[in-house]
């Protein structure tokens, strides 16, 4: 048996600590990142080349990638890689263009304007993940929304190989996503000089893309000077399965996140008890071929959970209670289920919508919440390039008719000022603006 099980009964409570996973992050995780950030803001790039060498074991001289490198990789990629990035490039930009919000305005009898101004920010950061792979579809789902949303400058961070260089992959993506610069530095370090500023890398208005513990800890103590847009963990995959479930398709895509990291949370929860034993087999077949095996298998084991459920409303309040990243939905009828998910960051709905095509290919962003933050958190969405100003403006007329209210409640609230800026107003009615 890899993964361990749960068997619940009905009318029992649900034992959200055998089933949950927090958000949280270690203090001994936070106090690093929190020296790496000070260092940085004290010694800039002289102090991101001596993490690069700590770090990542390179000596970085120019931080920035070249234009020539960035040129070059549309001759180190495939074509079938260049017409897959084509096709992802397009679908997710197709998705997140159907998101763009509005400015509105208003007009309220008597004078009133009101109204909503929603403006793109003007320059943000995104950190692409290295290390165990590499992400060129990471690229996509954060330079594309920033694209639509009109951002002007999009700064990307990316740890370098061991000789110095950036995947072309990853670099063709990028010219492709409509990236502005690419910088050879990743963690902690990276966030730093992405919120703050170095000689070579301008600071940012805000921080998307996910990384490690020691990234994510960094992101969490700028946020403030900068914003982020999350506070990304580990993969997660919850897989509902009734007895209709193929078994190998559960238990592939359940490695397909356990090979991620072996911190990645899988769950199976399932209104069928003679589901867990066919998959429990299937996994063991599908490890016997998988070239990260010991990754899946060390993540199955010590972050995956088989939860047998009565029936399919305690496995609904499973699902919801856990609140995943990724939500497949592997049950008979599964679109009628779809009004009882509260608590996801994506859902995928049937036996042959696998989390894979979420990844690369179907638009929708896979930068999510993690942790249980689905909750109360959204995927990255074009809203996260974007801020909106209030705009006010009252006539003479609209002065008359709210400010006595308006001067009512600051007075109560023991705020004379406030009071006065609008009680001198009233007492000046004859005042003629030039």
């Amino acid at each position: 048996m890899i993964m361990r099980r749960i068997e619940l009964t009905r009318g029992g409570e649900l034992p959200a600590e055998e089933l949950q996973r927090s958000g949280g992050l270690d203090a001994e995780i936070l106090g690093v990142a929190q020296r790496i950030i000070d260092d940085v803001r004290a010694r800039g790039d002289e102090a991101l080349r001596d993490y690069t060498r700590r770090f990542d074991k390179v000596e970085i001289g120019d931080l920035r990638v070249t234009d020539e490198d960035i040129d070059a990789s549309e001759l180190l990629v495939d074509d079938g890689f260049a017409e897959a990035v084509s096709a992802a490039a397009a679908a997710i930009e197709d998705f997140h263009r159907r998101q763009v919000p509005q400015s509105w305005f208003t007009t309220v009898e008597g004078g009133v304007f009101l109204g909503a101004q929603v403006t793109a920010l003007r320059r943000v950061g995104i950190y692409v993940p290295g290390g165990r792979a590499i992400y060129p579809s990471s690229v996509l789902m954060n330079a594309i929304p920033a694209v639509v949303a009109g951002v002007e400058e999009i700064a990307m961070v990316v740890p370098p190989a061991p000789d110095g260089s950036v995947d072309p992959h990853v670099l063709y993506a990028a010219s492709q996503a409509g990236v502005s610069e690419i910088y050879k530095v990743g963690g902690a370090q990276a966030v730093a000089a992405l919120a703050y500023g170095t000689a070579s890398i301008p600071r940012v208005d805000k921080i998307t893309g996910p990384g490690n513990a020691y990234v994510t800890a960094a992101k969490k103590l700028v946020m403030g000077d900068v914003g982020i847009d999350m506070l990304a963990g580990p993969s997660e995959v919850l897989v509902l399965a009734d007895e209709t479930a193929q078994p190998a398709f559960v238990a592939i895509d359940l490695m397909a996140q356990a090979e991620h990291d072996p911190k990645a949370a899988t769950w199976l929860v399932t209104t069928d008890a003679s589901l867990p034993d066919e998959v429990e087999e299937a996994l063991e077949m599908l490890l016997e071929g998988s070239p990260r095996a010991d990754v899946v298998r060390r993540s199955l084991t010590d972050n995956g959970r088989i939860v047998v459920c009565p029936g399919l409303d305690v496995a609904l309040d499973v699902a919801n209670l856990i609140a995943p990243e990724h939500l497949e939905v592997q049950m008979a009828d599964a679109f009628e289920l779809l009004g009882n998910i509260r608590n996801a960051g994506a859902i995928f709905l049937g036996h042959w919508t696998c989390e894979s095509l979420g990844d690369y290919v179907a638009g929708p962003n896979h930068v999510l919440p993690t942790g249980g933050t689905a909750r109360f958190s959204s995927p990255l969405s074009v809203e996260d390039f974007v801020k909106r100003s209030s705009v006010i403006s009252y006539s003479r007329e609209a002065l008359e008719m709210d400010g006595p209210l308006a001067v009512r409640l600051a007075t109560v609230e023991g705020l004379d000022s406030h009071a006065n800026a609008v009680a001198m107003r009233l007492e000046m009615s004859e005042w003629e603006e030039e």
